[in-house]
């Protein structure tokens, strides 16, 4: 009997659409800005202003909140548009969602209906401040500190690789409540003006129109009704929040390596050796061939996770096919963006062109919101039953 809650594997005839409107959009308003905006290495607040015109600051959230209330399939297809054209644009797109899922799933009614409209609205943006200098992949580890007050929590501690850090003026922030190690976290939403401090934003080889930093609090009072879930709850929200987000740095990473492989079929079909087109040549079109086969691959792979979560995760899968999809679509980023490097020869080790920032870009994905080496641990687990 077939699964009523089995989703079709191919788009329907609405989200095909969507995907051609939100393609055209990141094509006019989102690429003219992407070279310059790596060149500088600062936000690009035009391509903010763009995807709030455009209604895709909202489009990932509850129309209760004002949100157009997208699937998360819907969600990878704009992410993987966006990141076709600019990968840093495609983060502004996906942060502010990370960060408040704690708050739509762990939330109570009032905050959500205090600081969601904002971020719908892109009068407000979120950061997720999980990861310490000695606490990335092994986040339990976390010494940031949450003492009780009254009615309050006082915060210290400093948190590393923020996405977003000095740009947010909300932070999900994870601290140590207790001693025990996973039972002992607990989350708080912060705003940035009750005492976060930038301590220092990274220089990158990639996605260079994000801001990563350290973020520090010193002192940081936070009411009670801004924690998110339980006392001791933290690590579970950490979890449940990346089980469903990692999906769609996946979708992140095919537009990325589809980018790349679209402006390399094309130059191939342009530049000509020996009197015909490179693209004539049996070797790279066989390259293009795998290229092609993997993008598919891995958008397919990543799908499969978001229509998971959008069902529920009925079946407790999601978080080892989340991990498949994020671990699978960001290592066919990097190959077939060094790939379409070598495709344009001489020109694709300039900037002229954008496969190089491409490649560079499709980096991060194999390292953030967990490495691809803890995507296979957790594969693992899951497959071997450990």
């Amino acid at each position: 009997m077939q699964n009523e809650r089995m989703q079709s594997i191919t788009l329907t005839d609405e989200q095909r659409e969507f995907q051609a409107v939100v393609r055209k959009f990141a094509a006019d308003k989102i690429a003219p800005l992407a070279a310059e905006t790596d060149r500088t290495a600062e936000y690009s607040w035009p391509a903010f202003e763009a995807l709030r015109e455009m209604g895709l600051t909202g489009v990932s959230f509850p129309e209760a909140y004002g949100g157009a209330g997208a699937s998360l399939v819907d969600q990878a297809i704009v992410a993987e548009e966006l990141a076709a054209a600019c990968a840093s644009t495609s983060l502004m797109f996906l942060i502010s969602k990370l960060s408040m899922l704690p708050v739509l799933n762990f939330g109570s009614e009032e905050i959500k209906q205090k600081y969601l409209p904002g971020v719908v609205a892109g009068t407000h943006q979120g950061s997720y401040a999980l990861s310490e200098a000695d606490a990335g992949s092994d986040v339990a580890s976390m010494t940031t500190n949450a003492v009780r007050d009254g009615d309050n929590w006082i915060i210290n501690g400093s948190k590393s690789w923020i996405t977003n850090a000095g740009i947010s003026d909300l932070y999900t922030v994870f601290a140590r409540t207790s001693q025990d190690r996973h039972t002992g976290i607990t989350a708080f939403l912060v705003e940035a003006d009750w005492g976060v401090h930038v301590d220092k934003l990274e220089h990158k080889l990639g996605i260079k129109g994000s801001p990563t930093g350290v973020i520090r609090l010193e002192d940081v009072t936070v009411p009670d009704s801004h924690r998110l879930g339980e006392v001791g709850e933290g690590f579970r929200v950490a979890m449940h929040t990346l089980d469903r987000s990692r999906p769609t740095i996946g979708a992140q990473a095919v537009g990325i390596a589809r980018g790349a492989l679209d402006f390399a079929v094309d130059y191939m079909g342009e530049r000509t050796t020996f009197g015909r087109p490179i693209g004539q040549n049996q070797g790279l079109q066989w390259m293009v061939a795998d290229a092609a086969t993997k993008v598919e691959a891995a958008r397919t792979l990543v799908h499969k996770a978001c229509a998971m979560a959008d069902e529920g995760d009925p079946y407790g899968e999601l978080s080892k096919t989340g991990a498949m999809a994020k671990a699978f679509a960001s290592d066919v980023a990097m190959q077939v963006t060094t790939d379409c490097v070598q495709f344009l020869g001489g020109y694709g080790y300039t900037n002229e062109f954008p496969v190089e920032r491409m490649m560079r870009d499709a980096k991060i994905t194999q390292i953030y919101e967990g490495t691809n080496q803890i995507q296979r641990i957790v594969i693992a687990k899951h497959v071997m039953g450990s």
